[in-house]
């Protein structure tokens, strides 16, 4: 047991819903008989801006879910957790750095990248990851400014929210997205964009897809935009059958999507969205030059338990562009175990472990990058807990920071000519946003520039803001 007498040290690196709320619950965690008087937590950032998935994961036209980040800011605005941003771990800040300063270190840096998707075709230029266009129209400073819309027809794989999402911006008028956040240069993109058709494709049937009720139904609300059901792609099995009985969520889906089934007359909208069901992508089709010229699937057949087989009856469909939204995948972190398989740290319950599998002292992850990109924001909170919990019971036998002095770290880092931002500059450049949308009657517009967001958030020093 340790005899120092001072806070527990603990650095989290990722600053967005698991990060904050993994550093909520420990600043609140009983440390007694730890031998640590109460704990002193630093959370890192990558990005100027904290908050990462809210920011730069949910669609702008969805503020309830953005309301999240108010519960978030609460927290962080308590001045308990120090918020250090515009810090790259691996590049400004090692974990060997880290534990010098620190006795713990928790990673809750999520998962960005796209899934793979291995069929012919997939990289073709006009096919692009989901994870990369939600981080173009969410304004994230590490993408490009421009997005290439020229498509008429396009193609969204997948069966989740994401999908639905992309299908949305693609398909809404850009002049529906003003009241928002988004960024200027996105609106002025989706403005020109001549769009008309948007296919969202399932591998499986209506009761298998991973949307939610609120999500759906916001789809067939659209100013403009008809959504089109094929009744020849319901099909039903048993175990379709138990997962409606058995969950209320999947039989709201099922009704919504039955009930546009059951719309008669021909599409009076400009643009559509296509839901099909029971056909899985087997091609990205190109034209000579290597672009895509369409997209072939393979009818598929429910066997019995809500699970799928190829049917060996394929279509082709004329579009122009393909959008993948077959699900996120963690990054490996520099000096950090790594599940290659699952796109995860390799851990257990939390715990990292190495590659004999037993446990990294000291060194513990939560959220996406603990569990794969499964399950809602919200159950980033048990998730936390679990970890939290695994820390404070190893509290007493961590090993000790060589230098907890909570300045240290910090004369460390701009040793380096590392610009570190903090809560106050975060308020600055959030006051900044706000007052760009202001004349536009709009709450916010959202900065984009990596240096345009720095020099905003040290305004506040000069008096400018």
């Amino acid at each position: 047991m340790t005899d120092s007498n001072r806070p527990l040290r603990v650095a989290v690196v990722g600053a967005g819903p698991a990060g904050i709320y993994a550093s909520d619950i420990l600043s609140k965690a009983d440390l007694s008989g730890t031998g640590f008087d109460g704990v002193g937590i630093d959370l890192f950032e990558r990005l100027p801006a904290p908050f990462g998935l809210v920011r730069y994961g949910v669609a702008p036209d969805h503020p309830r879910i953005k309301q999240i980040i108010v519960a978030l800011e609460k927290v962080l605005s308590r001045g308990d957790i120090r918020l250090l941003t515009n810090v790259d771990f691996g590049t400004d800040v090692t974990l060997e750095d880290l534990q010098r300063y620190y006795d713990a270190v928790i990673f809750s840096t999520g998962s960005i990248e796209d899934a793979r998707l291995e069929i012919p075709g997939v990289d073709a230029p006009e096919s692009y990851g989901a994870a990369d266009f939600v981080s173009w129209y969410d304004g994230h400073p590490d993408h490009p400014r421009t997005w290439p819309l020229d498509a008429e027809r396009v193609a969204v794989l997948g069966a989740g929210n994401v999908a639905l999402d992309v299908a949305r911006i693609l398909a809404k008028h850009a002049d529906d997205l003003l009241p928002t956040e988004i960024p200027d240069n996105v609106y002025e993109v989706l403005k020109a964009s001549p769009v008309t058709d948007v296919h969202v494709f399932a591998r499986r049937g209506p009761a298998q897809v991973k949307f939610s009720p609120l999500e759906l139904r916001e789809l067939g609300h659209v100013p403009d935009v008809d959504v089109l059901v094929d009744p020849e792609d319901f099909d039903f099995d048993e175990g379709s059958e138990q997962a409606i009985a058995s969950s209320n969520q999947t039989r709201q889906v099922v009704k919504t999507l039955t009930d546009w089934t059951l719309k008669e007359g021909e599409s009076t909208a400009s643009r559509r969205i296509h839901l099909h069901f029971l056909h899985a992508p087997a091609e990205v089709l190109t034209d000579a030059d290597g672009h895509v010229s369409g997209l072939r699937t393979e009818r598929t057949r429910l066997v019995g338990d809500g699970t799928v087989e190829g049917t060996g009856d394929f279509h082709e469909w004329d579009v122009q562009a393909v959008y993948r939204a077959v699900g996120y995948f963690g990054s490996p972190l520099p000096g950090v175990p790594f599940d290659a398989l699952a796109g995860v740290i390799a851990n257990h319950e939390g715990r990292v472990t190495d590659p004999e599998g037993g446990s990294l002292p000291g060194v513990y992850c939560t959220g996406w990058i603990k569990r794969g990109p499964v399950g809602l924001i919200g159950h980033t909170k048990s998730d936390a807990s679990e970890t939290v919990r695994h820390l404070v019971s190893d509290a007493a036998q961590l090993p000790q920071a060589s230098e907890p002095d909570p300045q240290a770290v910090l004369d460390f880092l701009r040793g380096k000519g590392v610009e570190v931002l903090t809560w106050t500059e975060w308020e600055t450049l959030d006051a900044y946003e706000r007052s760009l949308g202001e004349p536009r009657g709009r709450e916010r517009v959202k900065v984009v520039s990596r240096e345009d967001m720095i020099a905003a958030s040290r305004r506040a020093g000069a008096g400018e803001a």
